[in-house]
């Protein structure tokens, strides 16, 4: 029997690339873990890391290992999770990593409605970029993450898919609303652009287009807050690019419009609830993604300009 101890161990040092860092994390001394690691490497007869840059890093039979203490307490938290909804328990945590794009649609009822319908299920939500959000899921730091955008990973499981489209939002009476075609990126030359982070979905997808067309974005505003770049928008400073869920209720008071781009990348951007592949879910968080399925804008059906659109 693999001592769970060391595989504990051995999953922090992995995660955190040191000896030292993993100590700090858990509070015992490194001594402790390295004697801990040593003993499991001369029963299984194999090296689990080596020393790389300063740091520590799984060899190949470290890594398996990890994945199989990640397996094991996937396995174990759904198994207690089956036994409790047996009982008519619906109780345990979900933690969740969201971009801030989705919070208002997360917060303005589906969140509530949860929380209300399931009184023992406590819920963790963390900001995440596309790219943290992806590491966390990963790590088993989160259940679930809510992404737009995100790269294709082989690691990642799908529950839920829907079409946003990249759109450009643009304050009221702004000249490119007068345009009759999907609006491009060298169209946006002579107006003031803000742009966030490049670690979000909505900054590595303009990144991805705009070097394809060998267009270069100068951006006016750098930020990471969605607020900051709707503000940016709304008071009329300059324009952005944003879902139009993002800002469907700015669109709907008539302070923001928005307009589809001429790229397909763009038009066919994906929103998505994701984790880990091969991580079995406990009944609390299988019961999080279909409320999340059914209460949120975002992932209960495509963007409303597609349903709008003819044919």
């Amino acid at each position: 029997m693999l001592s769970q101890r060391a595989l504990a161990y051995l999953n922090e040092v992995v995660r955190r690339g040191s000896l030292r860092r993993a100590a700090a994390q858990l509070d015992v001394d490194a001594s402790a873990i390295s004697r801990q690691l040593r003993a499991l490497e001369e029963e299984l007869g194999v090296a689990l890391c080596e020393r790389h840059g300063g740091g520590m890093r799984a060899t190949q039979a470290g890594h398996l290992l990890v994945q199989h203490y990640h397996a094991q307490r996937s396995a174990e938290e759904a198994v207690l999770s089956q036994l409790m909804a047996l009982q008519g328990l619906a109780r345990g945590e979900v933690r969740i990593a969201v971009g801030e794009g989705f919070i208002a649609d997360l917060i303005s009822a589906p969140l509530d409605a949860f929380m209300k319908a399931f009184e023992g299920i406590d819920i963790e939500i963390r900001m995440a970029g596309v790219n943290e959000a992806i590491s966390l899921v990963k790590d088993m730091e989160v259940d679930l993450a809510l992404l737009y955008a995100p790269p294709v990973d082989p690691t990642l499981h799908c529950h839920v898919e829907t079409r946003q489209p990249l759109d450009l939002i643009v304050p009221p009476g702004h000249p490119l609303l007068d345009l009759s075609r999907p609006v491009t990126l060298r169209d946006l030359e002579s107006w003031p652009l803000g742009l966030m982070d490049n670690p979000f979905g909505m900054r590595q997808m303009v990144n991805l287009v705009a070097q394809q067309e060998r267009v270069h974005l100068e951006a006016r505003l750098h930020t990471n807050s969605v607020a900051v770049l709707k503000n940016f928008v709304r008071s009329g400073i300059g324009v952005t690019f944003m879902p139009e869920l993002t800002v469907i209720d700015e669109i709907e008071r008539g302070e923001i419009h928005a307009l589809p781009l001429a790229y397909p990348v763009m038009s066919d951007a994906r929103a998505q609830i994701v984790s880990r592949r091969g991580r079995e879910l406990t009944v609390a968080a299988r019961t999080c993604v279909a409320h999340l399925h059914r209460g949120m804008r975002f992932f209960h059906a495509d963007a409303p300009r597609l349903a709008r659109r003819p044919g």
